[in-house]
């Protein structure tokens, strides 16, 4: 017996409908995505140097203590709240739009305790923020 073998057709996988999708997908998800600008503060961090840099004359001058208490322009806060570091800084703006701000914090200072005095700036419209340091080596 002679048998015919059938001829088979060649498979092929046809790509154009998986690019099709993917571009597809592609401007679906550039399309949805929500862009949002956050406000940012620019702070400038100083740095450690040979001489000593002086506070800007006006400026005010946030101290954060160890435990995270406050102190706006030596004029200690009740409590460690956003509202009442907020008023602080207003009554030492003293009616002016902006002023240097200046925050000094203690080393063992909690990070939650910066942030909230940079925030509270931040939402006053003060963007002037430094961080006090002190040299390597030196001990008070």
């Amino acid at each position: 017996m002679n048998f015919k073998r059938q001829s088979r057709e060649e498979v092929s996988v046809n790509l154009t409908p998986l690019i099709d999708i993917v571009f597809l997908l592609l401007i679906f998800f550039m399309v949805s995505t929500t862009f949002t600008k956050e406000n940012h503060l620019s702070i400038d961090l100083p740095e450690a140097s040979a001489e000593p840099s002086e506070n800007p004359p006006q400026a005010i001058e946030i101290l954060i203590s160890a435990r995270g208490e406050y102190s706006v322009n030596d004029q200690i806060l009740i409590n460690h709240q956003l509202d009442t570091l907020k008023r602080g800084l207003q009554k030492a703006l003293a009616g002016r739009q902006t002023a240097p701000v200046v925050i000094t914090a203690d080393a063992k200072t909690p990070h939650e305790a910066v942030v909230r005095a940079m925030d509270a700036a931040g939402q006053l419209g003060l963007v002037n923020l430094s961080i006090t340091t002190r040299q390597p080596g030196k001990s008070e």
